[in-house]
């Protein structure tokens, strides 16, 4: 289908949701990236079930972003159509199994604030994750010992067939992996359970800033990329690319952060080719000095 009857039959169904030629640098956290030619913005988890229902049945390439936390677009960006998640309901179930339901688009971060704030624990870890839900599902997102294969129990997919309910065990999590990330399946999540238990408010907040406190004194603030590359087994990739005396290395605007060194930092107006280079650069080097491969934990995305 041509461009022109895609923005076309798109528009018609949620209107000025759908805009063309965007940049989506504002949409990712490191701040960098070129357009998309038709971006749209969906509000719930049926909007989103939509318009990739669309695509699927058209032939129509699409990129899904959340929060663009782990993600490298590239400065040429986005081919076809790029779907905003801002689908973000919640819903808190006290009963014989307490858990929480939340639309992919909501922020993973605020979801575990709000649990605490009602008295529910298991999520605290979370509240360092700047991703969304539905990008944590994906990635098995973790931190402070604990992470999504932990707590997930469901997850509402929508794929080809039709939208059903995964139970958790069908993610075949791995470390920061999961089924759809290895396999690349035609696949989308559009919500998830977590399991919850009953805690003191108090206590869960604690838990909470003490994270808090330890995540911002270990990475960098500003517009910024990380964790770049996953640890290998044994090792921190962080501690292997300052080992390599690469800390504080620059391409253009792009910085390896001297805080940490798993962190890529826009220091103003850095281009994706840029922070590319750069992460040639650390990967070359660490197998060099170490014979490590470091494998990638951000995604690329667009036109190389």
């Amino acid at each position: 289908m041509s461009f022109t009857v895609v923005l076309a039959d798109l528009r018609a169904r949620l209107g000025d949701q759908v805009q063309e030629q965007v940049l989506l640098a504002p949409y990712t956290s490191a701040r960098i990236g070129g357009p998309a030619d038709i971006l749209v913005t969906v509000r719930s988890a049926d909007e989103l079930a939509d318009v990739v229902q669309y695509c699927w049945a058209h032939g129509q390439a699409f990129h899904l972003f959340g929060a663009g936390s782990n993600l490298l677009v590239s400065d040429k960006g986005i081919r076809g159509v790029v779907i905003l998640n801002r689908a973000r309901k919640v819903e808190f179930v006290e009963g014989p199994e307490k858990h929480v339901w939340a639309e992919s688009g909501a922020i993973f971060s605020n979801l575990a604030r709000r649990a605490a704030a009602q008295g529910f624990a298991g999520l605290e870890w979370a509240s360092t994750i700047p991703g969304t839900v539905g990008g944590a599902v994906y990635g098995n997102a973790g931190a402070f010992g604990g992470d999504v294969a932990q707590d997930l129990l469901a997850v509402d997919m929508l794929t080809p067939s039709g939208r059903e309910w995964w139970p958790a065990r069908r993610m075949e999590y791995g470390y920061r992996t999961s089924l759809l990330k290895r396999k690349q399946a035609q696949a989308v999540i559009l919500a998830a359970k977590f399991n919850l238990k009953f805690g003191r408010p108090a206590e869960i907040q604690a838990r909470i800033d003490q994270f808090n406190q330890r995540r911002k004194a270990a990475q960098p603030p500003g517009a910024s990329m990380g964790s770049m590359f996953k640890n290998p087994d044994g090792d921190y990739a962080g501690r292997l690319i300052e080992a390599a005396g690469l800390k504080g290395a620059r391409i253009g605007n792009a910085e390896i952060s001297r805080v940490h060194a798993n962190f890529f930092i826009n220091t103003g107006e850095s281009r994706a080719e840029d922070v590319k280079a750069l992460i040639e650069l650390a990967r070359q080097t660490v197998d060099e000095k170490f014979g490590i491969k470091l494998e990638l934990e951000v995604e690329l995305a667009g036109e190389w």
